[in-house]
């Protein structure tokens, strides 16, 4: 059984009941702070470099728990699948994803975990009236949620939010072969295909002065891939 360090105390994988999943790519100005916010919350943190070139080294010297790595930056739907694989392996009870960034604030874990009892999947939603989310974020998580609706028969209202929750049992199910930003609705639309019971929780619209990676076009081509051909 797999030996890991938590907290300077080894202990057995099978206690890793909640596991954070934390994909990231040149967030070395965050690291430090979400993984201190979010370690007060879960288990155990699963960071997962996506070929990084700035100093993230640096800024989780002090980081504690499992950090994997892809030599070249793939895609946030590969680093959560590499993530989810080893929550997996740890045999954890509930897997948790969140940015990077910080927009994502940790302390709405518990949150997750205690609507997560009722569900296979829980999705945090932002609140889209909310000023400070940007024009166009509204436009496309607007005609996205919609066109997911649809297509899978669930009340979506925010299906480009990465904050979740997920019974680990049910991911080797939903697992998404995109590696790009559309990862995050493939697992949707597989979810519809099991017949998986989704549910929402509310969380705060926080933007300050992270710059999006994600790129238009790529990310359109993804999204209709998914949405006509998965």
């Amino acid at each position: 059984m797999l030996l890991l360090k938590k907290n300077s105390v080894r202990i057995l994988a099978d206690d890793f009941r909640v596991v954070a999943v934390i994909p990231f790519y040149n967030e070395a100005a965050y690291l430090k702070s979400i993984t201190e916010e979010t370690q007060k919350y879960v288990d155990l943190i699963i960071l997962v470099n996506d070929g990084s070139t700035d100093d993230w080294l640096e800024s989780t010297k002090f980081f504690s728990g499992v950090i994997l790595h892809n030599e070249c930056n793939i895609g946030k739907g590969a680093a959560l699948n590499k993530g989810f694989l080893k929550s997996i392996e740890l045999k954890s009870q509930f897997t948790i994803t969140l940015d990077a960034d910080l927009q994502h604030p940790p302390s709405s874990i518990p949150d997750f975990i205690n609507c997560i009892k009722d569900y296979d999947i829980v999705i945090g939603n932002r609140n889209m009236l909310d000023v400070s989310m940007p024009i166009q974020r509204k436009l496309s998580n607007f005609l996205t949620s919609k066109l997911l609706s649809i297509k899978t028969k669930y009340d979506i209202k925010d299906s480009q939010s990465g904050f979740r929750i997920y019974r680990t049992q049910v991911l080797n199910n939903i697992l998404p072969s995109s590696n790009g930003f559309e990862a995050e609705s493939e697992i949707i639309v597989n979810a519809s295909r099991k017949n998986l019971r989704l549910g929402f929780t509310q969380i705060p619209t926080i933007y300050g002065e992270e710059k999006s990676k994600m790129k238009a076009f790529s990310a359109i081509k993804g999204f209709l891939k998914v949405l006509f051909f998965r």
